[in-house]
């Protein structure tokens, strides 16, 4: 599979430690550095300015999408390559999906599993055929890994989409799984 863009979601606050702002810092530069262009929420905010700023210092190309509600309180991000607005979460995500060849979730809160998962069912569906993973920074999903393994063993995933999310602690993890994805 040809990676060209990647979505990426996180969170629009810092975490607890520095370790999240340094991995979120390196995950811009390296999609930079590979001529990955990063797909985002848009947001000027926590992470997820972060992220776009170090895009964009390594001469990345960074594209928002930004609900209207929150493009009304002036959180959007003035500086990217492309913002667009849309008129809803639910627009947000699949404008988002639309644009992507992959998705990466960093740490992050509710809507940032909100957005994988969808990302994720989409694929076990057939609704779309893209990669998704977890950029564990510090271990930040280890339980989620656990609780995954403990859905399959209790059957309520099947075994043959279990490795539909991959995970990895560095964007030279991710990319084999992503190039290497077939969806089943």
């Amino acid at each position: 599979m040809i990676i060209k863009r990647i979505c990426v979601f996180l969170g629009s606050n810092f975490g607890a430690t520095p370790e999240y702002e340094a991995a979120t810092r390196q995950l811009g530069r390296d999609l930079a550095a590979r001529h990955l262009t990063l797909v985002f929420g848009g947001s000027d905010m926590g992470l997820m300015s972060v992220l776009a700023n170090s895009a964009l210092e390594a001469h990345g190309q960074v594209i928002g999408v930004m609900p209207r509600l929150l493009a009304d309180r002036e959180i959007g991000h003035r500086n990217l390559t492309e913002m667009k607005v849309v008129p809803n979460l639910s627009d947000r995500k699949r404008v988002m999906a639309e644009l992507s060849d992959a998705f990466i979730a960093l740490p992050g809160g509710l809507g940032t599993l909100d957005e994988i998962f969808e990302m994720v069912t989409w694929t076990q569906l057939g609704m779309q055929t893209k990669p998704c993973a977890l950029l564990d920074v510090n271990g930040y999903y280890d339980d989620l890994w656990r609780f995954m393994d403990k859905a399959v063993d209790q059957g309520f995933i099947k075994t043959k989409y279990r490795g539909l999310l991959i995970r990895g602690k560095s964007l030279d993890d991710l990319m084999p799984g992503f190039e290497s994805f077939t969806a089943p």
